[in-house]
C-alpha cells in the first residue's frame, strides 16, 4: 500500500467521516446565499496573511470627467432645489419640480448602461451622488437610491433576459416607469424562505387568447417606492402543480416584474418609516395573472430567485447606505466642530472642553475611517467584484458608525438640535437612524449570522471546497475531492498558527507591511498579526464547534467584528497612503488604527473567554494574545488632536469635511459656517483684549484699545453665533390640524 492510499485509508476518510457529522448543514436558503457574488480582500485577510503588494496595486476610486460634471452640475442644482423642512412637514413628499428633475436629468439610472439610456456610471460615481444629496435630504437621497441597488434595474442587468432589457431598462432610465421591489412579507420578515406569497403556474384566458402564465397573490410591506411604483419587483414562492413546465411541482422562491395597473393590485397606502417622508408603503395582489414571460430571466430562472437577490444585494449593500452614512458622519462631524468652535459657555468655546474634544476626536475618527472604507470598497466593486461580504461589513458597520456620530453631535448641540424647525439641520438625520439600522438586512441578523457565517466559508481558502466534497452526493468523489484540499488545508493552519504565535510574541516586529508607507509600517504589521490571529480562531472555532456554530450567535459576531475592523483599517490605510500621507492627518490615522486594534483585541479576549473548550480557550489566549503586546485605545492627547482639526480651519479639516457640505445650500448650515469664518477671525482679536484684563470688546472700543474696522469684525462674529445659536419656535396655532 502506497503512501497516497495509506493516507486516505487511514487517516482522510475518517477525517471525511467525522467532518460531515461535525459540518454545519445548510439550509437552499443558506447555501445560495453564501455562493452568491464573491470574495476580494476579506479572502486575503482570512487568509491570515495578507498580500499587501495586491492590496496596494488597487486602484483608487476615481471620478470621470462626465462624473465630475454631474456632480458639479445636475446634482448641485438638485441640492439647490431641496427644501427639507418643506419636504418632511409640509408636503410628506418630493415637490412636483424635484421628481421632474430626477427623472429629466437620469437619476434614476445611474447604474443602466448608456445603450439603454442611462448614466452608466461606475459604482463610485454613484456611491458620490447619494453622498451628496444624503446630506441634503435623506428623503430624496432614498428616493434615488431604490431603483439603483436592490430592485428590478439590477435584476435585469444581471438577470434578465434580452427582450426584458431591451423593453424595461430604457423606461426605467427615463423615469417613465418607477420601481420597486417587494420582498418583505408580514409573516417572514429576515427569513425569505418563510415568505408566504405564492406563484401558480396555470393557463387563463385573457382578450379571448388562452395564456400560460402565473397566478400570483402577495402581501408585501415596508416597500420603498411602492405607493408611487408603476412596476413591481416581486419576489414570491413559484408552483406548478400541473406540471406545465416540467416535472417538480414546487420550484422556489422566484422575481417576476408586475406593472402596478394590473387588475387585482392593491397599491398606494403609506407608511410613516420614523417620521422620514420617502414613499413607502405596503402593497397586496389577489389572483393578479401575469404570463410566464414576467419571470426576470424566463423560465429557465423559475426558483433562482433567492441567488439573484443576494447577488443583488452583494453590490447595492455596499453602496446606497454606507454612502448616506459616510455623508452623515462626516456632516455631523462638520457641524459639531463648527458649532463647538462658535458656541461659548463659561467664557470659552465649548470645544475647549475636555468632553466634547472626546466625542469631537471620535466622531473625526469616524468620519475619515467610513469614507476611506466606502472609497474603497466603490474600488472593488469598480474592478467588476461583488464581493457580499465586505457589502454586509460595509452596511453594518458604516450605520453602526453613523449611529455613533449622529448620536455624539446631538450631544454637542444640546438644545440647537433638540427643538425643530428649518434651523434645526441634524434632527433629519438623527429621526432616520433606525432606517439605516434596520433596512437591507438588519443589523442585528447581518451582525450575529451572515458576516462571519456568510464569510467563514465563502472567504476560507478551503473551507468552501470542503463542504462541496462532504456534500457530495457521490460518497467516492466526495472523499478523492476531500482527501486532495484537507492536507492543504492542515498545511494552510499549521503555517498560520506559527505566523501567529511569533507575531504575537514579538509584537509585529517581524510582519508583513508594504514597502514605502512611511509612519504607518507598522500598523500594516498589527494587521497582519491581527489577520494571522483571526485566521487561528476561525480555524478552532469550526473545528470545535461544526454545526452548532449557527446556535452560538454572540462567539459568530465577534468574529465578524474582528474581520470588519481589519477591513476597515485596510481601508483606512489605503487613504492615508493614496491621500499623500499628510502629516495633520496622522492624528485621525493613530485615533482609527489604535480604535480599531484596541476592539480587535476586546473580540479576541470575549471569544477564547467564552470558548467552547474551556482549557484550549486558555491555549489561544496565551498563543496569539500575551499580556504584554497588547494595545490600550487611543490616548486622550489622541483624540484632543483629531478634535483640533473639526475646530480650526485647515486642509486637513477640508480633506475631512470639506467636500459634502459645499452642495448643500441649507440656511441654517450656511450661517454655521459664516459663524466659524467670522470667530476664527475674530479669535487674535479677543485673546489680545482678554489677556488685557478687559472681559467685553465694547469697553475696550469705547476705550479706544481697538478701533474701529475691529470693533466691526468682533460685532459681525457675535450677530453671526446668536444667529447660529437660535432655534425654531412656532405660532400657538401651527400645529392645528383642520
Amino acid at each position: 500500500m502506497d503512501w497516497k492510499h495509506w493516507r486516505r485509508r487511514w487517516l482522510s476518510d475518517p477525517l471525511f467521516r467525522m467532518a460531515q457529522k461535525a459540518m454545519p448543514r445548510l439550509s437552499v436558503t443558506e447555501q445560495e446565499a453564501i455562493q452568491a457574488g464573491d470574495v476580494w480582500w476579506d479572502a486575503e485577510l482570512f487568509s491570515g496573511c495578507p498580500d499587501w503588494q495586491r492590496f496596494m496595486a488597487i486602484p483608487p476610486a476615481r471620478l470621470s470627467d462626465e462624473e465630475q460634471s454631474f456632480i458639479e452640475g445636475p446634482v448641485a442644482q438638485l441640492c439647490a432645489m431641496i427644501d427639507d423642512w418643506d419636504i418632511s412637514w409640509n408636503r410628506y413628499d418630493l415637490p412636483p419640480d424635484v421628481w421632474s428633475f430626477l427623472k429629466e436629468h437620469g437619476f434614476f439610472g445611474m447604474i443602466i448602461p448608456k445603450q439603454y439610456g442611462g448614466l452608466g456610471f461606475s459604482a463610485y460615481a454613484h456611491s458620490e451622488v447619494v453622498r451628496r444629496i444624503s446630506v441634503q435630504s435623506v428623503t430624496v437621497a432614498v428616493t434615488v437610491m431604490v431603483p439603483n441597488s436592490l430592485g428590478p434595474g439590477e435584476l435585469l442587468l444581471q438577470f434578465g433576459t434580452r427582450a426584458q432589457r431591451d423593453y424595461w431598462l430604457p423606461r426605467l432610465a427615463s423615469g417613465q416607469e418607477i420601481p420597486c421591489f417587494g420582498l418583505t412579507s408580514a409573516e417572514a420578515g429576515s427569513d425569505a424562505a418563510a415568505m408566504t406569497d405564492t406563484g401558480i403556474i396555470c393557463r387563463r384566458e385573457v382578450d379571448g387568447v388562452e395564456q400560460l402564465g402565473i397566478l400570483l397573490n402577495w402581501r408585501k410591506r415596508y416597500i420603498t417606492l411602492s405607493p408611487v411604483a408603476t412596476v413591481l419587483g416581486l419576489a414570491f414562492k413559484l408552483y406548478d402543480p400541473d406540471h406545465l413546465v416540467g416535472k417538480r411541482t414546487d420550484l422556489g422562491i422566484s422575481v417576476a416584474l408586475v406593472p402596478t395597473s394590473l387588475p387585482g393590485i392593491s397599491i398606494g397606502r403609506r407608511h410613516l418609516p420614523a417620521m422620514q417622508a420617502f414613499q413607502n408603503g405596503p402593497n397586496e395582489g389577489h389572483d393578479v395573472f401575469v404570463p410566464l414571460d414576467a419571470l426576470i430571466g424566463g423560465i429557465e430562472r423559475a426558483g433562482q430567485g433567492w441567488v439573484m437577490l443576494m447577488s443583488a444585494l452583494a453590490a447595492g449593500r455596499g453602496i446606497s447606505l454606507p454612502s448616506l452614512a459616510a455623508a452623515a458622519c462626516v456632516f455631523s462631524a462638520h457641524t459639531a466642530g463648527a458649532y463647538a468652535r462658535v458656541r461659548r459657555q463659561f467664557g470659552v468655546p465649548i470645544g475647549k472642553f475636555e468632553g466634547i474634544q472626546e466625542k469631537l476626536g471620535r466622531m473625526a475618527a469616524n468620519a475619515y475611517l467610513v469614507d476611506a472604507a466606502r472609497r474603497f470598497t466603490c474600488a472593488g466593486l469598480d474592478m467588476g467584484h461583488k464581493p457580499s461580504v465586505v457589502s454586509a461589513i460595509m452596511k453594518l458597520h458604516a450605520t453602526e458608525r453613523m449611529r455613533q456620530s449622529v448620536n455624539d453631535a446631538m450631544d454637542i448641540h444640546a438644545g440647537k438640535a433638540v427643538i425643530d424647525g428649518p434651523a434645526n439641520y441634524l434632527g433629519g438625520l438623527y429621526r432616520a437612524l433606525p432606517v439605516g439600522i434596520t433596512v437591507e438586512g438588519a443589523n442585528i441578523v447581518t451582525r450575529n449570522l451572515i458576516v462571519f457565517g456568510q464569510g467563514a466559508i465563502r472567504a476560507h481558502p478551503y473551507l468552501m471546497t470542503e463542504l462541496r466534497a462532504l456534500a457530495d452526493p457521490d460518497r467516492e468523489a466526495g472523499q478523492d475531492a476531500f482527501d486532495s484540499i484537507i492536507w492543504k488545508h492542515v498545511g494552510h493552519s499549521t503555517k498560520t498558527l506559527l505566523r501567529a504565535l511569533g507575531h504575537a510574541w514579538t509584537g509585529a516586529l517581524f510582519a508583513r507591511a508594504p514597502r514605502n508607507v512611511g509612519r504607518s509600517a507598522a500598523f500594516y504589521r498589527r494587521i497582519t498579526r491581527y489577520a494571522a490571529a483571526f485566521a487561528v480562531l476561525s480555524e478552532m472555532t469550526v473545528l470545535t464547534l461544526g454545526g452548532s456554530l449557527k446556535r452560538r450567535e454572540m462567539l459568530s459576531a465577534r468574529l465578524g467584528d474582528i474581520l470588519a475592523e481589519l477591513y476597515l483599517l485596510s481601508a483606512m490605510l489605503k487613504r492615508w497612503h493614496e491621500e499623500g500621507q499628510h502629516e495633520p492627518d496622522l492624528p485621525l490615522v493613530k485615533v482609527c488604527a489604535f480604535q480599531g486594534f484596541s476592539t480587535i483585541e476586546k473580540r479576541i479576549d470575549d471569544i477564547v473567554h467564552n470558548f467552547p473548550v474551556r482549557w484550549l480557550g486558555r491555549v489561544l489566549r496565551l498563543l496569539i494574545l500575551p499580556g504584554f503586546t497588547r494595545v490600550r485605545p487611543p490616548t486622550d492627547a489622541a483624540l484632543a488632536a483629531g478634535a483640533q482639526i473639526l475646530l480650526e480651519p485647515s486642509e486637513a479639516r477640508e480633506r475631512l469635511v470639506g467636500a459634502v457640505w459645499s452642495h448643500c445650500t441649507g440656511k441654517a448650515v450656511e450661517e454655521l459656517e459664516l459663524a466659524f469664518d467670522r470667530v476664527v477671525k475674530a479669535q487674535p482679536l479677543m485673546d489680545s483684549i482678554r489677556q488685557s484684563g478687559v472681559k467685553d470688546w465694547r469697553v475696550a472700543h469705547a476705550k479706544g484699545a481697538i478701533s474701529d474696522s475691529q470693533a466691526q469684525v468682533l460685532e459681525e462674529a457675535e450677530q453671526a453665533v446668536t444667529q447660529v445659536i437660535q432655534v425654531d419656535d412656532f405660532a400657538p396655532d401651527a400645529f392645528a390640524r383642520t
